[in-house]
């Protein structure tokens, strides 16, 4: 699928808003229905096709008397990771609706409610029932239904045919991808969200993978795990991934040797994020929801590559009671060991203030880089700044700590300062640092 027939897709989405939702929510709302519901259909179009299959599984395992239904059964008969045990589908709660409001309503969450435990966590953190019964207390619920399986707009992998003979090419996950992106990114800023939120441009992240994959060619382990640790809605993992699968690329590995990790600590990001892991055959389990900073939820591991693009300008005062204790550090992520000027070796804080945090995200995908000992490759890091990361605390300060420790092992491979005005809503400069545990003796 073309940009032309993304941006088809985002119009005809962005409408929908107008039509149905205008005197209903205030427009900054407008989001919290509109990304949910696009989820939630791309989901029904995936497991439309497979829809027959998980019914008869459900009778055959009620039937040979199941307590519980077997959820092995019902992913291998749905095709994915995720089903549906309802008996309907999006278009049959429309065709059946009759009118009927409180049996729209009625139907809509019992269809939401036979989902699998890891798409009713996607629903639960969209607030999608409150949503719902919100949208039907106004008599807009079958509007937004209606509107979302239009047979003009196709969200489903298989090519189709609109109602008057014109075809509708299949939205691929990676159309996918780029159709989410649009959307929150034309939300985020007509709300004036605050600069990079959510939203990596896509030529920043496509820089950031030819940093820290085509140095390595050649080299890359057979499996690889690659970590985002504010990973929003998963854009710079499924590119990595996109990038090292690509049949036309220059890495072109097998679909089963890329794994992806994250953590995200908004609650819809994150439900997007999984919800595209389900989508993309990937484990949906992988990404975490919370705090990076205050839970440490992969430790012990270690990452081939990391990259990320962390809040800069972020308070992390919220987790700072999980972190440090008075003059302690709770945290070993955050504490390094560094020479003092007689040359004996002290622990010491590695600790930005409490006004801005994202150099704690980058001691955290540290504390997780391999060494040439656990990889002949190691590790490899890109991750977003700004120019506080570089500039701001004095000598002995936790920044200045930070620095240090990473210049003096030897892991800073290169910085790379961006243009201005990448960033939708901010013209401030913006820095690649690159990071490497087995750099290249010409670095």
């Amino acid at each position: 699928m073309n940009h032309a027939a993304h941006n088809k897709i985002v119009s005809f989405i962005w409408s929908i808003a107008d039509d149905c939702l205008r005197d209903v929510y205030v427009r900054g709302k407008y989001r919290d229905v509109i990304l949910p519901m696009f989820v939630l259909r791309r989901l029904d179009c995936l497991l439309e096709g497979s829809k027959e299959a998980v019914m008869e599984e459900v009778k055959f395992q009620r039937d040979a008397g199941f307590a519980e239904l077997d959820p092995m059964g019902l992913k291998d008969a749905s095709g994915y990771v995720f089903y549906n045990t309802s008996p309907f589908t999006l278009q049959k709660i429309i065709d059946t609706a009759a009118n009927n409001r409180q049996q729209l309503e009625a139907n809509f969450r019992l269809y939401l409610d036979g989902f699998s435990p890891n798409v009713k966590e996607i629903v639960d953190k969209f607030k999608l029932r409150s949503q719902a019964q919100h949208m039907a207390a106004k008599d807009v619920l079958y509007d937004v239904l209606d509107k979302f399986t239009s047979p003009y707009i196709n969200l489903s992998p298989v090519a189709a045919t609109d109602p008057d003979g014109r075809k509708l090419p299949p939205l691929t996950n990676l159309g996918m991808g780029y159709v989410f992106e649009e959307l929150i990114r034309k939300f985020n800023e007509e709300n004036n969200e605050e600069a990079g939120e959510h939203f990596t441009p896509r030529e920043v992240i496509h820089l950031m993978t030819h940093l820290l994959f085509d140095r390595v060619q050649g080299q890359l382990p057979p499996t690889m795990l690659i970590y985002d640790p504010a990973c929003g809605s998963g854009g710079m993992l499924t590119e990595s991934q996109n990038y090292l699968e690509d049949p036309a690329g220059p890495f072109r590995v097998k679909p089963d040797s890329v794994f992806l990790y994250g953590k995200e600590i908004n609650d819809e990001t994150y439900a997007i994020c999984k919800s595209d892991m389900m989508i993309k055959g990937n484990n949906p389990e992988n990404i975490k929801n919370g705090s990076t900073l205050a839970t440490d939820e992969f430790a012990g591991m270690r990452f081939d590559f990391m990259l990320s693009n962390p809040p800069y300008g972020k308070s992390w005062k919220a987790d700072h009671k999980a972190i440090v204790d008075g003059k302690e550090i709770l945290d070993p992520r955050f504490e390094v060991v560094l020479s003092d000027f007689r040359g004996d070796e002290q622990a010491v804080p590695a600790t930005p203030r409490s006004s801005d945090g994202q150099l704690l995200f980058l001691m955290e995908m540290v504390d997780k880089m391999k060494t040439t000992r656990d990889s002949p490759m190691g590790s490899r890091v890109a991750s977003v700044h700004n120019g506080s990361a570089l500039f701001t605390g004095d000598a002995g300060s936790g920044e200045s700590n930070i620095r240090r420790y990473i210049i003096e092992n030897d892991l800073l491979e290169a910085i790379v300062q961006l243009p201005n005005n990448l960033f939708y809503n901010t013209g401030i400069t913006t820095y690649i640092w690159l990071l490497s545990s087995n750099k290249a003796v010409n670095r």
